[in-house]
């Protein structure tokens, strides 16, 4: 996730033309009890240079023997390999590696301490193979695939492959569950559409754009639908823009498009209750969508929006939910646990850093909150978040 995954070919056509254990000891915690199985997420400290994660076990968290991991340069971006066996982190200073160790959760930084790539990326992601790292500098205008061993997590060649975005601003990246397509929030310049094949020695090809939703408006963020079983492609992919909703003074909105045809689903875009989507979670049952906006209309203190996603005849339905949920001040992004009962969002402003909520059991889809934590000695700007798939 940044410090702030359509049928590639068909879409990409259609466009042209229309984390296991770590945490700062010195962080504070607020717990909630409950059965939840065990999980774990890692998080950047932008202000105070760090790295630091969380064991979640039955509601505690519980601070990861190492912590804090202290960076070479103030941190931006954070990506965990799909095969849970590799966490990227990019700097001021460039991308590096470190290995997960599965029973402890420590890291040990890789590629003898050096970075991957010089980039300092402001967002990446890692393809399904765990052998693509995809990811996007701000202002550059354009998208490199650091191609990396999946069993060594350094380079597997002295091979970074780019294409040329349409427009000069990458705010986010996603990459499709089925590898086949990459998107890019490009701010005022839309949504980037790109096919994707990570069996090529390029990985990158037809580039196509989702223009904006109303002028003024920008994207801020992208995400993809997880596979359902047995699906082999995702249902829905969104995007998080800035005023694309008319009538309310919080004019973010999340815009929700059919994967299989490209076409923005009846009913998008969705309003969020919020000025600036940063981040989407589709959770990984299928069954809801999750928007956390940075602000709103109100002040700087963030919201999240969450949806229940319905289909009938393979025409699919949003529908909000009934009550929204509170963030912190300035959220950066949202994420699902590796338990898949943990939802967490980070806030750059902190109050507090460190949000974290279960599924009501009553209420489908409600957030509950049953964590609040700081991430270190505040101020420290918790900037981006991972969990291990």
């Amino acid at each position: 996730m940044r410090t702030r995954e359509w049928a590639g070919l068909a879409i990409a056509a259609l466009c042209l033309t229309g984390c296991d254990r770590f945490w700062d000891q010195t962080s504070t915690t607020t717990t909630t009890t409950t059965s939840l199985s065990s999980g774990d997420i890692y998080v950047l400290n932008v202000a105070t240079s760090q790295m630091n994660g969380f064991y979640v076990n039955a509601g505690t968290l519980t601070a990861l023997s190492g912590n804090p991991y202290t960076l070479s340069a103030k941190p931006i971006a954070i990506a965990v390999a799909p095969n849970n066996a590799f966490l990227y982190v990019s700097t001021l200073g460039g991308i590096f590696v470190y290995t997960i160790n599965t029973s402890t959760g420590q890291l040990t930084l890789g590629n003898s301490g050096q970075p991957i790539s010089s980039d300092p990326a402001s967002t990446m992601q890692v393809d399904s193979t765990s052998s693509w790292l995809v990811e996007g500098v701000s202002g550059a205008s354009n998208l490199f695939a650091v191609h990396v061993n999946s069993s060594t997590g350094v380079l597997a060649s002295n091979q970074e492959q780019t294409v040329v975005l349409p427009a000069s601003t990458i705010e986010q990246v996603a990459i499709s569950p089925d590898d086949t397509s990459v998107l890019v929030a490009m701010g005022s310049g839309g949504t980037a559409t790109i096919v994707f094949n990570p069996n090529n020695s390029n990985p990158f090809s037809s580039v196509g754009t989702i223009g904006v939703k109303n002028a003024g408006g920008a994207a801020l963020s992208v995400a993809f639908d997880p596979l359902i079983s047995p699906a082999t492609a995702p249902r829905l992919f969104y995007i998080g823009e800035t005023v694309a909703i008319s009538g309310s003074s919080n004019t973010g909105g999340l815009r929700a498009f059919n994967f299989s045809t490209g076409n923005e689903i009846s009913g998008s875009p969705y309003a969020i209750g919020g000025l600036a989507p940063y981040s989407i979670l589709p959770f990984s049952t299928g069954d809801y969508v999750y928007v956390v906006s940075r602000q709103t209309s109100s002040g700087s203190t963030g919201v999240i929006a969450g949806f229940s996603i319905t289909s009938s005849n393979s025409a699919y339905t949003l529908t909000a939910l009934g009550s929204s949920f509170n963030a912190g001040t300035n959220p950066q992004a949202i994420i699902e646990d590796s338990s898949h009962q943990f939802v967490f969002a980070v806030n750059f402003g902190g109050n507090p850093d460190l949000l974290g909520y279960t599924l009501d059991t009553t209420k489908a889809g409600y957030l509950d909150q049953v964590t609040s934590n700081a991430t270190g000695t505040d101020p420290v700007q918790a900037g981006a978040i991972g969990a291990l798939h």
